[in-house]
């Protein structure tokens, strides 16, 4: 039965770039194959519960501009809400969406109650999606937004606000291992300080990485076959977090013995605010064996923070996919659309059509990735830029030393003249795609 919040809006069908209508893909068509696979399986599009259903429409400015009529704490509304997101996610055929534990249950007294509600709503999900195509792409648990949390979950200095997250974090796992979900996702929003004054960043550093330790140990006894993320973001809210991008996460990683069993959940406004681009991230990740999933949105540069507004720039999109599937696309990852509406937008149909938008771009964008794959001129590029590692002189430095180095140097008389990056020609070669 339907809620009669979306109203009339139909099914969203591809109907090609001839189309006017706002609420139909020009360019998402899940069943066409782009480098031997169907679009729908390359991009893996999910929803994102927490700023579909659960967001207010606020800022840091000002409070609530949304008008929802599942808002409020009780289950009924929260089925309410599950019966809202189910209707959306048929109108666009979403195949995934995500959510924390707090966008999906009422915040209880007690851990207890806490539990309960999720169990409950776990269950009113797991019969609806015996008669959805939608799955859940990963789950996650809230440990930012509750006051409990102010100082951080993992790394709070009150050991039983830790436990408190260890066991959180243990009920959303069951609720995601129980609906089928195909990754857990870990994102520290406040593991991080405000002031090293009042912080012991060694002894955080370590609650972190037992913290995460423990997760992993759980997943495998409770038999979890997906993935473990982790998602770096910089600050905001933290003055710094201690996640705070695919590097930092790595070596953390590496010096806690995870980086064999945890992957990270990208976000290109969080790449943003570290300083980076999304590509940047990306490729650091491939390069370093850890690209697991992505956060789809992108910011306001004009604004200082995180403003996950959906995609709708197709060059930088197309970058994205290009790192993507030179890395061999996504497994158990996909692309989830961690992305708002402007408070402005007010009506369902505008959240239908921002998800609409944000998938022609992300469709648009990944085929002219796999063009420019298939073509070959950015790989033509980089063999030829690294040419000289290939022959015998680049191969052999790697296994000498520096005193044969400098004899062969002075030996030979060596002095290389520079030579250009191209820069511009590669980057007017990418235009020729998007």
């Amino acid at each position: 039965m339907s809620t009669g919040f979306f109203k009339d809006i139909q099914k969203a069908k591809y109907e090609g770039t001839s189309s006017s209508n706002p609420l139909s893909f020009q360019h998402y068509d899940k069943d066409e194959v782009v480098m031997g696979k169907r679009l729908e399986d390359h991009l893996r599009f999910a929803v994102a519960y927490w700023h579909s259903f659960a967001w207010p429409g606020g800022d840091p400015f000002g409070g609530q501009t949304f008008e929802r009529p599942w808002f409020g704490d009780t289950m009924d509304l929260a089925k309410l809400k599950a019966d809202v997101a189910f209707e959306m996610f048929d109108i666009l055929d979403a195949p995934y969406f995500c959510f924390h534990d707090a966008d999906v249950r009422p915040e209880g007294d007690s851990f207890a109650e806490n539990t309960r509600n999720l169990e409950e709503i776990v269950d009113y999900f797991a019969e609806k999606m015996e008669t959805s195509k939608t799955k859940l792409l990963w789950g996650t648990a809230n440990l930012f937004s509750h006051r409990r949390y102010m100082s951080g979950a993992a790394t709070n200095p009150d050991p039983e606000v830790f436990a408190f997250a260890a066991a959180t974090v243990k009920t959303c796992m069951d609720a995601t291992h129980k609906l089928g979900g195909e990754n857990y996702v870990l994102w520290g929003g406040r593991e991080g300080y405000e002031t090293l004054l009042n912080t012991d960043m060694g002894r955080e550093l370590d609650n972190m990485g037992r913290f995460l330790s423990m997760v992993v140990e759980y997943k495998h006894k409770i038999g979890f076959k997906g993935t473990i993320l982790v998602e770096p973001k910089p600050q905001e809210p933290s003055k710094h977090q201690y996640d705070f991008d695919a590097a930092t996460c790595f070596g953390f990683l590496q010096k806690y013995g995870l980086e064999n069993e945890v992957k990270l959940n990208l976000e290109q406004g969080h790449a943003i605010l570290a300083g980076h681009s999304f590509e940047h991230e990306l490729a650091t990740a491939a390069a370093l064996g850890v690209l697991g999933s992505i956060d789809m949105n992108r910011n306001d540069y004009q604004s200082g923070w995180d403003t996950d507004q959906f995609p709708n720039s197709v060059p930088e999109v197309a970058l994205t996919y290009y790192h993507i599937l030179k890395d061999g696309g996504f497994t158990t990852g996909g692309t989830n659309f961690d992305a708002k509406l402007r408070r402005q937008s007010l009506d369902p149909v505008d959240l239908i059509a921002a998800h609409i938008g944000g998938m022609d771009v992300c469709a648009r964008g990944l085929k002219a990735a796999a063009a420019m794959i298939e073509d070959g001129g950015l790989e033509d590029a980089l063999n030829e830029r690294y040419a000289g590692w290939d022959q015998p002189f680049g191969g052999d430095l790697l296994g000498s030393n520096l005193e044969d180095i400098a004899s062969q140097v002075a030996r030979e008389e060596i002095n290389p003249a520079p030579k250009s990056g191209r820069q511009e020609i590669l980057e007017n070669y990418v235009n020729r795609f998007v």
